[in-house]
């Protein structure tokens, strides 16, 4: 059962819809992100749960109660912001403590939470410090513990880590996945980064444009997108629209413009009747026309259109009679601009979507 739930929830801003009719449920005890680009909705959803802002239509179900009306300090969420929010008058013990000063709790209760909490995100002898002498990880690591100390129902994150460099961010993500799963605590996290939320989620809500076009766990999420904006958005850069579909026991043909195409079936595609492939450039195959000219099943004869160093590997916009792949490939030496090359789709690597 859902430990809360928003329902049928319609948000605009100046007549213009942010959320329609918008539905989620979130299991207790469950790390739940919002992914998606910029203005699909996440931010807007995550203050609507934490009452920092009001719905123009549905319904806000906390433990099968409505919470729709409930002010925002009558709600027992932890809310941890991308800019830390810390007061820089104040010491990392009176940060902390702040919230409970404001519930009124006595002056030990206060002491032990606090140092409980520091304990918890690995700061405990940093109580008299002040903001200004803390790195970024370290602060937000305060603004968690300030969070977590109120002991909430739901702790709730804005892109908390989008002010840090890359290496601190994989630090703080790990240690916020440690936090979740050591308190068992419902999480609600938004953030743009993908490697971000698949690392550390149970579950993944993709959205676009006020909807969530798939919500499952990060594995099905990465290998099965269900719909041509979630596959683009997750990597999947190229697509081919076939003409037709046939499915056998264990296979599915494909035909465009009179080439064939084979894919191994899974379960997964036979609950799907699409018949858009997405594959992504690295799961793409390209080698040297050979003096023969030998074409094999699921290959093509193609072009090299454009060449881009990338480091490790080469990136190349190969040109086919049924349209441009993007792939990427390892190699010391690359294929020269207008090269011939056999294009090559795996039977396994192909996803159908609808």
């Amino acid at each position: 059962m859902a430990l809360f739930t928003l329902q049928d929830i319609s948000v605009a801003y100046n007549k213009q819809n942010i959320l329609k009719d918008f539905n989620l449920e979130i299991e207790k005890g469950k790390l739940v992100s919002l992914l998606g680009p910029s203005g699909c909705g996440k931010t807007t959803t995550l203050r609507l749960i934490a009452g920092l802002l009001k719905a123009n239509e549905g319904k806000f179900l906390f433990k099968e109660k409505d919470y729709t009306k409930v002010p925002v300090n009558k709600r027992n969420f932890g809310f941890v912001f991308q800019n830390y929010a810390l007061f820089p008058h104040l010491s990392i013990f009176e940060n902390i403590a702040f919230g409970l000063r404001l519930r009124k709790n006595s002056k030990s209760e206060i002491e032990n939470k606090v140092m409980n909490v520091l304990e918890i995100v690995n700061l405990k002898g940093f109580e008299k410090r002040y903001p200004k002498e803390l790195s970024g990880g370290q602060k937000q690591r305060v603004s968690i513990a300030r969070a977590l100390v109120i002991e909430p129902d739901i702790l709730l994150f804005d892109e908390p880590l989008s002010n840090l460099d890359a290496n601190l961010r994989v630090n703080m993500r790990v240690e916020i996945r440690r936090i979740q799963q050591e308190l068992g605590i419902t999480t609600v996290y938004v953030s743009h980064d993908q490697e971000e939320c698949f690392s550390i989620s149970d579950q993944v809500a993709i959205m676009n444009k006020g909807i969530i076009e798939q919500l499952s766990d990060p594995a099905t999420i990465y290998k099965y997108p269900e719909t041509k904006f979630v596959a683009d958005f997750i990597g999947f850069k190229n697509f081919i629209e076939f003409d037709k579909r046939t499915d056998h026991i264990d296979k599915i043909e494909l035909n465009k413009q009179g080439y064939s195409f084979v894919l191994h079936k899974d379960a997964q595609m036979t609950n799907s009747s699409g018949k858009i492939g997405a594959i992504r450039p690295d799961d793409l195959m390209i080698r040297e026309k050979d003096n023969a000219g030998a074409v094999l099943e699921n290959s093509l004869t193609g072009r090299v259109k454009v060449s881009t160093y990338l480091g490790k590997s080469y990136q190349y916009v190969i040109e086919t009679v049924i349209g441009d792949f993007t792939v990427n490939k390892e190699m010391t030496e690359s294929y020269r601009t207008g090269q011939e090359i056999i294009l090559e789709i795996p039977k396994n690597q192909m996803v159908l979507i609808d």
